[in-house]
C-alpha cells in the first residue's frame, strides 16, 4: 500500500487518483489509484484535494488527484439575477457550489432541485466532475468546528490561507 503523507507542487504522476468531491473534502482516507493499487492518504488535518493536485508517496512516486464523475446538478440561466439569487439561496444551506459563466452546480439533491426550480431556473441532473468552489480564502487549508441552532447540530469548514504561514498546498471549504 502506498502512503502519502505531503502535497508537492511539481513532479511527474505515475498514477492517478481518482476521487469525488466527498472523498477529496477529507485529510484522511484510503482509496484505490486507477493502477489498483491501494493508497493511504494521511494529509495535515482539515486539509483537503482539489483537482489537478500532485501527492508525494513515501516511495517517492507522485500521484494525480482528479475531480470524479458523479451525480451532479447543473443550474442554467442567461439572467445573472437569477443565478445570483440560486447561489444566495444554495449559500444559505452550505451546499458546496461549483460556479460558472451563466450556470451553477452542486452534488446532486431532489430537494435543492425543486427549490432552484421554484426560483425559475433549468435544473439537469446529470454526471460530471464536481470542483466547488475554494471559499474566502482560497489557496487556503480548512478547518472544521461545530455548533447548534435550538434543535440540530452541524459542522462548517473554514479556510486560512496557508500562504501567510509559509505552508505549501492548498485545500477548500464549502
Amino acid at each position: 500500500m502506498l502512503r502519502v503523507e505531503r502535497r508537492v507542487l511539481t513532479g511527474t504522476p505515475s498514477d492517478v487518483l481518482s476521487l469525488p468531491y466527498d472523498e477529496r473534502k477529507k485529510s484522511r482516507l484510503r482509496a484505490r489509484a486507477e493502477s489498483g493499487r491501494e493508497v493511504a492518504i494521511v494529509l495535515e488535518r482539515g486539509s483537503s484535494l482539489r483537482d489537478g493536485d500532485l501527492l508525494a508517496a513515501e516511495s517517492g512516486e507522485i500521484l494525480l488527484v482528479r475531480a470524479a464523475v458523479e451525480s451532479v446538478s447543473d443550474v442554467t440561466s442567461a439572467d445573472a439575477v437569477l443565478l445570483a439569487r440560486a447561489s444566495y439561496h444554495l449559500g444559505n444551506r452550505h451546499v458546496p457550489l461549483q460556479i460558472e459563466r451563466a450556470a451553477l452546480r452542486y452534488q446532486h439533491d431532489h430537494v435543492l432541485d425543486a427549490m432552484v426550480a421554484a426560483l425559475g431556473l433549468q435544473v439537469t441532473q446529470r454526471t460530471a466532475a464536481f470542483e466547488p468552489e475554494g471559499g474566502a480564502y482560497a489557496g487556503g487549508h480548512s478547518h472544521s468546528h461545530g455548533h447548534s441552532h435550538d434543535d440540530h447540530t452541524h459542522a462548517h469548514e473554514h479556510s486560512h490561507d496557508d500562504r501567510a504561514h509559509g505552508h505549501e498546498g492548498h485545500g477548500h471549504s464549502h
